[in-house]
């Protein structure tokens, strides 16, 4: 099995309910296992403003799917989920990103991994800290040190997940 972290997010449509529901489609994806969910997290949101805030996790997972069958699940969830695209960083029901893929690192057309800016998103960096904090990254990185430029973020943890 892989050990596969994604981020979750939502601003529209009860963005905390949105959330559980793809928790739930998580952990019901083939050869898939759910293993641990951060806190649910309250962030504003990284581009435009007119937008409400965010609701954001980190889910672990651990997979046999590979990287793009993988992304390919996760965007049929966010389209059950009524996902639409109408603005670069704009507002969504949902959005779902592998932020890392066990320890490879690639660039396709479809998918770059590590997450090409997950290091620079407090609402990835501090919900992955607190169920990995002994993480390091695929280039050798420990997340311990990425925290560190994150350690006064104005999150509010909103809510917690029980994944037994």
């Amino acid at each position: 099995m892989t050990s596969v972290y994604i981020a979750l997010g939502s601003n529209l449509q009860t963005p905390i309910a949105q959330l559980e529901a793809a928790l739930t489609a998580l952990a019901n994806l083939p050869a898939t296992q759910l293993i641990e969910v951060s806190s649910f997290y309250q962030s504003k949101p990284l581009g435009p403003q007119d937008q409400p805030d965010y609701v954001n996790a980190v889910a672990h997972l651990h997979t046999t799917l590979p990287p793009l069958p993988l992304l390919d699940h996760l965007q049929q969830i966010e389209n059950t989920q009524g996902r639409v695209r109408l603005r670069r960083w704009g507002e969504r029901t949902l959005d779902l990103d592998i932020l890392l893929y066990d320890n490879v690192i690639c660039q396709t057309e479809r998918l770059t991994l590590p997450h090409y800016d997950m290091t620079n998103r407090e609402f990835v960096i501090v919900p992955l800290f607190e169920i990995a904090p002994n993480l390091c990254l695929p280039h050798g990185q420990p997340l311990v040190e990425l925290m560190k430029q994150f350690e006064n973020h104005q999150m509010q943890k909103i809510h917690t997940v029980s994944t037994d």
